[in-house]
Parts: structure tokens; C-alpha cells; sequence
């Protein structure tokens, strides 16, 4: 198994199109990892979760750390 084949099925583009080369699968997981940091930071800001660690989690683990801040219950404040 190659480095192309791993990137392919951790991004999940193996999926939709297994035969990409190497580097335009690279800079479709790069763009698909970055929006997916995007998101998880405002999903984090939203639920109250620390925006800088699911930033970092969404750029490096992409749909799989989305996925998990999903399941995730929002925070609450506890001042009154």
C-alpha cells in the first residue's frame, strides 16, 4: 500500500474517485482537509468547545474529526 493509496482512504476521496493521481488527489485532501478545519471551528465557537483544538483536529483528521464534533453535546455555561 502506497502513500497516495492511505491519503486516498483517510480523506475518504478513495471513494469517490479511486483513480486520481497523486497530486491531484494531494491538493483535493489539502482543500477538503482546510474547509473542514473551517467548519469545525464554527461548530466549535457554536457549541462552546475549544475552537483552536478542533481547528487543528479538523485540518489534520478532516470529515472523521467533523464527524466526532457532531456527536459531540454542546457545552453550557455555568455562571449565574
Amino acid at each position: 500500500m502506497d502513500f497516495s493509496t492511505i491519503l486516498g482512504y483517510l480523506s475518504g476521496l478513495y471513494w469517490i474517485k479511486p483513480d486520481l493521481d497523486t497530486s491531484t488527489l494531494l491538493r483535493t485532501a489539502l482543500l477538503v482537509h482546510a474547509l473542514d478545519a473551517v467548519l469545525c471551528r464554527v461548530i466549535a465557537g457554536h457549541r462552546g468547545h475549544n475552537k483552536i483544538l478542533w481547528t487543528v483536529a479538523g485540518f489534520f483528521l478532516g470529515i472523521w474529526a467533523l464527524g466526532t464534533l457532531f456527536f459531540l453535546p454542546a457545552r453550557r455555561d455555568t455562571q449565574t
